[in-house]
């Protein structure tokens, strides 16, 4: 319970399949990344002035030769059968077919705007992957044209309407926006409670040797957390790590 304001799908391992354009969760993807968003952390932990944000890098289908987000090319292949990009909706189609999922049909949803508990507007992109048996639907806030800020997703059966998907997705999102596990004070971010929600990310400033936390769709490096932390000296803890498909 932060403080009050009123299964993770694997990638469908038939042959190797990432978003982007290396290994989900390898050295690689995770610094790129990261370098990404470098530029949008004093986004993320300052008051600043509007600035223009760019666009999404695009990149052409290697099937449908549509072009399309990054954030929805999957990197699809084998060593020995080389890699394509894939947009979402060609990668699910073979997914399907290989897995015999044949009435499987991809839904592509337009972005989403919430207010969260502080009127603060975030505005929500979706992406659906089949991954073996599953169908994992994920929403993310986009900064610098890549996955940032508040991010959530939900595992399905594939056989399930898409939209009563997207709508249980939706009432995760507006639950969670519903508290924030910080509060702002004039010696900066503090603990608002003794729980704090939030999800662990790459540091690219550091090599990755600490994570960098996303907290209320910001992202603090982990000396500023552990700043945080010490208001609680001599305190016990107990470290809780879940899928990012459950809710805590």
């Amino acid at each position: 319970m932060g403080g009050d304001c009123s299964q993770k799908a694997q990638p469908w391992r038939g042959l190797h399949s990432s978003p982007g354009h290396s290994k989900p969760g390898s050295v690689e993807n995770q610094h790129s990344i990261s370098k990404a968003r470098r530029s949008s952390r004093l986004l993320c932990s300052r008051k600043m002035d509007p600035i223009e944000i760019p666009p999404p890098r695009q990149i052409r289908c290697d099937s449908c030769s549509q072009i399309t987000p990054g954030y929805d090319i999957v990197h699809y292949g084998s060593m020995e059968q080389g890699y394509r990009h894939l947009c979402g909706r060609c990668f699910n189609t073979e997914a399907a077919h290989l897995t015999g999922l044949e009435g499987f049909e991809h839904a592509k949803f337009e972005p989403v705007g919430l207010t969260d508990c502080t009127g603060e507007f975030h505005q929500f992109h979706f992406r659906t992957h089949l991954f073996g048996t599953g169908v994992a639907l994920d929403a993310f806030e986009l900064r610098n044209g890549s996955p940032a800020g508040y991010q959530f997703q939900i595992i399905g059966d594939p056989k399930d309407d898409l939209l009563v998907l997207l709508g249980r997705l939706i009432e995760k999102m507006r639950r969670a926006l519903l508290s924030k596990h910080l509060t702002h004070t004039e010696h900066g971010p503090q603990i608002a409670d003794r729980v704090v929600h939030g999800r662990i990310e790459w540091d690219c400033d550091c090599d990755g040797r600490v994570p960098l936390l996303v907290i209320d769709g910001r992202e603090f490096a982990w000396d500023e957390f552990g700043r945080m932390l010490m208001s609680f000296e001599g305190s016990q803890f107990k470290l809780n790590i879940a899928d990012n498909s459950e809710e805590l």
